[in-house]
């Protein structure tokens, strides 16, 4: 029912957000409004990924070595499956590494 990962990521309560409140001007959060649930399948399956996919061990390492901390870089391949889920449902297609390279018949 999403055309985006980004709606997705809206339910989950994992969009950004500025905490403000009257004239203050607060930093940018997650807005943690949506679907704790959700928010924490995500969390704990990307947790998973992380540790025993090539694909998103790779994006995690890469996001730290750019200076990213472990956990924003978490949330941010979060986003990355967001898109990739909602992409793959859209298309009835299965996961396929970027890495992978496959050989025509």
């Amino acid at each position: 029912h999403y055309a985006h990962g980004r709606q997705l990521l809206r339910r989950a309560g994992l969009n950004l957000a500025e905490r403000t409140s009257g004239k203050h001007k607060g930093q940018i959060k997650l807005s943690k409004r949506g679907d704790s649930m959700l928010r924490k399948y995500l969390y704990l399956a990307m947790l998973n990924l992380v540790n025993q996919n090539v694909d998103f061990k790779y994006w995690h390492i890469r996001n730290q070595l750019k200076g990213m901390t472990k956990m924003g870089s978490i949330f941010k391949l979060i986003g990355k499956l967001a898109r990739i889920l909602v992409g793959m449902v859209q298309r009835g297609e299965h996961y396929q590494s970027p890495h992978e390279t496959t050989k025509a018949a």
